[in-house]
């Protein structure tokens, strides 16, 4: 089994005028600590407008600056909202593509619907809509990536000229895709499209147990036809963590957190009402803190022999990766990289060994069904190099409708460009040479 950590860049209230700031730092330090002892991912969230809850509305730029500070780690979009209304499909895979250049080929995409009421009607979305946009930017985010040029689209929710993206990611044709899940319809939908479920959801192992065995029964059947251009085979959940050598100093350090987390995304999806700005969030959990119920999740918190036998029972019934919650509520930046330190001490080699094997068995066995699931794909047809339009510049588009500047350019304002040589006209027009021509 695989480890990561989960990033929302929680800044619950009160503030201060370093506290977002404070947020931002100690998170690029603590993913340093996880690179060093070896964890394998780290998913950071986009959320828009859910103070406290989540301040992490660019991730692409902190997963950059991470990019720089780390070697290993693999740099996750845990996940990348794909909705056109909130990303381009074509900015998605620029970003996405750029992130992989940075990282050299370290980046995984996992997308999502969203879940927000505050986020969709931000950003003017129909929730009963969130689905086919998701699906139809996501799609096409994909094809972007995957061909040279795109061949252009007119969909539902976003359209666009054949245009070739730039850049391309390292991993071809696109790098890792995942969808969050957080219940099991969506597990299975992972598995019709071939992509990783990010269940960012607490389950008990029996549970997960029959989440998993579902998801790999799709996967190997004719149901798996790939959304993307690759099969994905993974399913990852998410777990509380915080570990010490006394178990009264685990639960101290890491379980009001841990219960900050359950109760702010429940604020903005449950039963929440917010004013922004004006709503305390952090006063709200504080006067019921007490009151909030334990889940699964609450197993990662404990001594290493507790912690230990927490992962193990998601091991043995083979889930891939176990993400850990760390940064949430007002969790101290010291206590989270003392853990992380601990649990390279007195845990992650003996699973890191076991998953060595475990991964080249696995692949070996659902190679077969991947290639199969991917002969099922149906492709977007490439465009005939005959068919690829010709886009002229504005000036040419000038001279071509005769409003040549009387100079003989086709630029009015000459000084465009300041000192920096720019003809006014083709210099190769009386040579006769077409444009693209070498």
């Amino acid at each position: 089994m695989k480890f990561g950590l989960f990033y929302e860049h929680q800044n619950p209230k009160p503030w201060d005028e370093g506290s977002e700031h404070r947020v931002f730092m100690e998170s690029l330090e603590q993913i340093e600590v996880a690179d060093r002892i070896g964890v394998d991912h780290v998913w950071e969230v986009e959320h828009h407008f859910l103070e406290e809850y989540s301040h992490s509305s660019a991730p692409e730029l902190f997963l950059a600056a991470a990019s720089q500070r780390t070697k290993n780690i693999r740099l996750g979009h845990g996940i990348k909202l794909t909705a056109p209304n909130y990303n381009h499909p074509a900015r998605v895979a620029e970003s996405l593509a750029t992130l992989d250049h940075l990282s050299n080929g370290r980046a995984e995409w996992g997308t999502g619907e969203s879940a927000t009421l505050m986020e969709m009607e931000g950003f003017g979305i129909n929730p009963d809509h969130k689905g086919p946009m998701w699906k139809e930017g996501c799609e096409h985010a994909a094809n972007m990536m995957a061909m040279t040029p795109y061949p252009g689209f007119k969909g539902e929710f976003f359209s666009m000229p054949t245009r070739n993206v730039v850049p391309k990611p390292v991993q071809k044709p696109h790098p890792p895709l995942w969808l969050a899940c957080s219940r099991r319809d969506s597990i299975l939908r992972a598995a019709r499209y071939g992509m990783g479920a990010l269940v960012f959801g607490f389950v008990e192992p029996e549970q997960a147990a029959e989440w998993i065995r579902d998801y790999y029964a799709i996967i190997k059947s004719d149901e798996c036809v790939p959304l993307g251009w690759t099969v994905n085979a993974n399913i990852a959940a998410v777990s509380g963590f915080s570990v010490h050598q006394n178990e009264d100093e685990a639960v101290k350090r890491g379980l009001s957190g841990f219960k900050y987390f359950g109760y702010s995304l429940a604020h903005f999806t449950n039963f929440g009402s917010h004013q922004p700005s004006v709503t305390n969030l952090g006063a709200l959990f504080d006067e019921v803190e007490d009151d909030l119920p334990d889940n699964a999740g609450r197993g990662g918190i404990g001594t290493p022999d507790q912690v230990r036998a927490h992962l193990k029972g998601y091991e043995d019934i083979g889930l891939d990766q176990l993400i850990f919650t760390q940064q949430v509520g007002r969790n101290s930046h010291d206590h989270i990289c003392k853990s992380l330190d601990l649990f390279s001490q007195t845990l992650i080699a003996a699973f890191k060994d076991r998953e060595m094997a475990r991964q080249a068995k696995k692949m070996a066995e659902l190679q077969p069904f991947i290639d199969a699931a991917l002969e099922r794909k149906d492709r977007m047809p490439e465009i005939d190099p005959a068919d690829i339009p010709v886009v002229t510049s504005a000036g040419k588009r000038r001279q071509d409708m005769g409003a040549n500047d009387p100079t003989g350019g086709a630029f009015v304002d000459k000084t465009r460009g300041g000192a920096i040589p720019i003809p006014h006209a083709d210099p190769r027009a009386n040579a006769g040479a077409q444009p693209g021509e070498d």
